[in-house]
């Protein structure tokens, strides 16, 4: 049920309904979105840009390796060109070893870290973003399947972007967002119901597996983030109209919840967050939850769990199974409302 490839139009993905209030349940299509929303309500949307980090070389022995660059350095004293990365390859590279890319990028191995995680020093002529944009694929999930050369890196670049991407930064896709398109949010206009957007850079924790026995222990790593003036005016006039906020997706409602006041407002500006929500947790802002379906053991599924109940969580997903649902990054979606 992993969906391996996006639906052919992005907003003919399916939608399920969940209605926390009467339990209840609805199967319709994410273009019925203004159906199920009222007009007053807000959609909140990530407006982070994927980074195409997945790079395929050789290592000095000819083997194969591929790795995913992860995030850009937090700071001007940190050099650029050294990257933590993500190595899959038969053997782990050595310390001092050598990786060979197109276009002349190499890539030195500094030093091998914890979690399967390399250091990686890059030289090549130019900055690695450079290469990035002009060779490097998708960072899709691995339970995407993609063989190098197999022809899909075209579609990966579209649809594994969201149509309000802006600010490059993320490692994966904000991944509720991927259904939207142009025509659907003019009838959410004219359905009278607004969007306003912030940056999430969606980072590897986030997708971290989950080994702590208590999840509460659970470290997600720290994610940037930034909310602006206008999407705190938003919120605070669709709050004071007495309409709804919607989060689209898992990184919105982390964004907001950490910038939330006591009192539901919400403070601008940018800053890091690892806030890990599970259940018990208190929500301040958000009223409604846009997401797809999440793998098991995942900090995602925690959060979603906290939002609607553990037990209503686990029968819309008995739900999407029995009606045959597309599940994970590329999957349909549930407004739980």
């Amino acid at each position: 049920m992993i969906a391996q490839e996006p639906a052919p139009e992005r907003d003919h993905s399916r939608l399920l309904v969940v209605d926390r209030g009467s339990e209840a349940f609805s199967d319709i299509h994410f273009f019925d979105l203004p159906k199920v929303l009222r007009p007053g309500d807000l959609l909140v949307v990530n407006n982070t840009r994927v980074i195409p980090a997945r790079l395929f070389g050789r290592k000095q022995s000819g083997g194969r390796v591929e790795i995913l660059a992860l995030g850009k350095p937090d700071s001007a004293e940190e050099n650029p060109a050294i990257r933590s990365c993500l190595v899959k390859s038969s053997k782990r590279p050595k310390e001092g070893s050598l990786l060979f890319f197109d276009s002349g990028l190499v890539g030195e191995v500094q030093e091998v870290l914890e979690g399967g995680l390399v250091e990686i020093r890059f030289r090549g002529g130019r900055p690695l973003e450079h290469f990035l944009e002009e060779k490097g694929h998708m960072p899709l999930p691995p339970y995407i399947k993609r063989e190098e050369g197999n022809g899909k890196a075209g579609l990966d670049r579209e649809r594994y972007q969201t149509i309000f991407s802006e600010f490059s930064g993320a490692v994966a896709a904000p991944t509720a967002g991927l259904h939207f398109t142009r025509g659907l949010l003019g009838k959410l206009r004219a359905a009278g119901i607004a969007l306003t957007a912030l940056t999430l850079h969606v980072g590897y924790g986030t997708f971290r597996p989950v080994r702590a026995r208590d999840i509460r222990k659970h470290n997600l790593g720290e994610e940037f983030y930034r909310i602006e003036p206008e999407t705190v005016e938003a919120i605070r006039r669709t709050k004071e109209a007495g309409g709804r906020l919607i989060a689209v997706g898992t990184t919105v409602v982390r964004a907001l919840e950490t910038a939330a006041r006591a009192d539901g407002s919400i403070r601008a500006g940018e800053g890091k967050t690892e806030l890990l929500i599970t259940p018990g947790f208190s929500f301040r802002v958000v009223d409604g939850l846009v997401t797809n379906f999440h793998l098991p053991k995942s900090s995602l599924l925690f959060l979603v769990c906290a939002f609607a109940g553990q037990d209503l969580v686990k029968r819309a997903y008995r739900v999407a199974v029995e009606k045959g649902y597309r599940f994970f990054s590329y999957g349909d979606a549930m407004a739980i409302l």
